[in-house]
């Protein structure tokens, strides 16, 4: 791949990069180059079903339901980019970081997008299908909120909310595939998601502060300004809060906290290193939350095996 149609926040030496040509910019507009994004998606279903394992007496989760989880949340984050890329595709022209994405480029059609999305869609569906029917029925609930946001920051300082929203229904979804009803403690641990996303994608967000500014985009990190690490704090500190009671509310053994406390260090470790004027190392960072929300993982998982 050239350097004039690699993406500039994609990882290097992608193994998309060897797809046929072709194939690359679609694969680049599901954000294929870049898989922080699907396991962002990913590691709250991950953590709803691990938690609803928790619930019903331990043990290994349902390794089947979560490699669906795996694959759908690839297929939809796919989707969710590229309904993304489709309405933004005027702004990501004016944006240093997104102007060389496949739409803005023109290296895909408006249409060939659209039937792309379609594609995708109907994947995610056969995915879906597999569950049962509460599970399905509040994924679907789910779609109505990756619809509306990449509009949110044409109107409000806020668009990383309504990520939270989406991203995090995954928490939901994983428990109804275990649990025949929502109770509390999934809805604190997607609150507590939505807590975490507000933190990751504010510290995205300040790649494109500058930009940003100058066409009229809206986001967090504009909001916050030089203010944003406290704004950190708060978010991260609510988020291991949230995840914490959710686990208390299901009766997990102590060492299944473990995980929010590995987290907690892995937040203040974030904190520490931030600097909103660094975009190399605001990815950086960003990325790195792959690892806070493993370690999460890695706690619910203990839960399972020793009660």
């Amino acid at each position: 791949m050239s350097e004039t149609t690699k993406i500039a926040d994609a990882v290097n030496a992608s193994w998309v990069e060897n797809l046929p040509a072709a194939l690359i910019p679609y694969a680049q507009l599901m954000r294929l180059d870049r898989p922080i994004g699907w396991w962002l998606l990913l590691l709250p279903c991950w953590w709803g079903l691990t938690l609803a394992q928790i619930a019903v007496g331990g043990g290994w989760p349902d390794l089947w339901k979560a490699f669906l989880f795996l694959a759908g949340a690839i297929i939809m984050r796919g989707a969710g980019c590229t309904l993304n890329d489709i309405v933004d595709r005027d702004i990501d022209n004016k944006v240093e970081r997104t102007r060389m994405r496949p739409l803005p480029a023109g290296l895909i059609s408006l249409r060939g997008a659209f039937i792309f999305l379609a594609a995708q869609l109907l994947l995610g569906l056969v995915i879906l299908l597999q569950f049962n029917l509460l599970t399905i029925i509040t994924a679907i609930a789910s779609l109505a909120i990756v619809a509306v946001y990449p509009f949110m920051k044409r109107i409000t300082y806020w668009p990383q909310v309504v990520l939270g929203l989406a991203f995090n229904w995954g928490a939901l979804v994983g428990w109804t595939s275990v649990q025949s009803a929502i109770t509390v403690a999934p809805i604190l641990l997607y609150i507590g998601g939505i807590s975490w996303t507000l933190a990751y994608d504010t510290i995205y967000a300040h790649q494109d502060k500058d930009d940003d500014a100058l066409i009229g985009v809206k986001s967090t990190a504009l909001r916050f300004g030089d203010a944003t690490i406290y704004w950190l704090m708060l978010f991260f500190g609510l988020a291991l809060a949230f995840i914490d009671t959710s686990l208390w509310l299901v009766s997990a053994p102590l060492l299944a906290h473990v995980g929010v406390a590995g987290a907690a260090i892995h937040a203040a470790w974030q904190i520490s290193l931030f600097d909103g004027d660094d975009s190399a190392l605001c990815l950086r960072l960003f990325r790195a939350n792959r690892v806070f929300g493993v370690i999460i993982l890695f706690g619910f998982l203990t839960g399972n095996f020793i009660l």
